[in-house]
């Protein structure tokens, strides 16, 4: 009987969770990290009066996007968790009694750097820590310099209105991210992210590259049953004179867990998006969609090998 009434309990538990509505923020970074802490800390003020409960920077927000070189000097951008742009955001949180998802620069200790993202719960409370797990080494995103990978796995974190699940850019790619932090119970994944078209590929590549991105990430949303939230920056940087930057690509959305878009960015310009995250709706996609209960958890042993020769 204890053990039925404690399952009992549990199951109880989960179904009293309530719906949220979760927002973006899709912003152009300058040079100046105090500017940019001003106007994403305002941005975040606009989504909470809009609606939004949980809400989303995009990726190293405090700064224009470094990787697009190799330098030791600009580990001088780095902060320390808690530090300056948690301190900032859990005051906000608790005043506007809002979650924030902050995506930094993170210095953990001397030489070890991380691509990381910081949840701030409605109550100003730092709830948990992701630190990015892909890292990539492309042409001006040269992130495996400054980024050692996450060490914290992928999981969930509570944030007062419900579980979120945070992955970070590069992350999205991945399949296997996707499903292992939606089986942890968030419903719904929150991407942060800075991408966008290296100037001279744009022409020929940049429409079938953005519908790549978008798409995969609505496969997650769709093979998960979850909902799937991706904030991207805006606008063009150029950090390195010999270099063509970077157009970031803008195009934030959020979609539904059969892939449908509720709301979405354009590319060109700031903007902030709200969505609910319908957890009835979720429910009876994955009654019908039962791609959780019909997987072979018995036969994929093989997915931590590199290649299957």
């Amino acid at each position: 009987m204890y053990f039925c009434s404690q399952v009992y309990k549990k199951s109880n538990k989960l179904m009293k969770q309530k719906n949220f509505t979760a927002g973006l923020v899709q912003m152009q970074v300058s040079p100046d990290a105090k500017d940019n802490m001003k106007k994403a800390a305002s941005m975040v003020k606009d989504a909470a009066k809009k609606g939004a409960q949980v809400i989303c920077l995009p990726e190293l927000y405090r700064a224009q996007y470094f990787c697009q070189k190799e330098d030791v000097e600009l580990f001088k951008l780095a902060e320390p968790v808690p530090g300056p742009s948690t301190e900032l955001f859990s005051e906000i949180a608790k005043r506007h009694k809002v979650a924030i998802i902050v995506p930094l620069f993170e210095r953990r200790g001397p030489g070890v750097y991380h691509n990381s993202a910081a949840v701030i719960d409605k109550k100003g409370k730092v709830s948990g820590l992701y630190r990015k797990m892909h890292i990539p080494d492309d042409p001006a995103y040269y992130e495996k310099f400054y980024f050692a990978p996450g060490d914290l796995g992928f999981k969930s974190i509570e944030t007062g209105y419900g579980k979120v699940g945070t992955l970070i850019c590069w992350d999205q790619w991945y399949p296997e991210g996707a499903r292992l932090t939606a089986l942890t119970g968030a419903p719904v994944l929150f991407y942060p992210t800075a991408i966008g078209w290296h100037p001279y590929e744009k022409e020929q590549y940049g429409v079938r590259q953005r519908d790549a991105w978008m798409t995969v990430q609505r496969g997650h949303a769709v093979a998960n049953g979850i909902y799937v939230a991706a904030c991207n920056r805006t606008g063009f940087e150029k950090t390195v004179d010999t270099q063509a930057g970077i157009e970031f690509w803008g195009s934030s959305f959020i979609c539904d867990p059969q892939g449908v878009i509720l709301a979405e960015a354009p590319v060109d310009k700031e903007t902030t998006l709200i969505a609910e995250i319908d957890l009835a709706l979720l429910e009876d996609i994955r009654l019908n969609w039962p791609f959780l209960r019909d997987r072979r958890i018995d036969a994929y042993g093989d997915i931590t090998k590199r290649f299957i020769d």
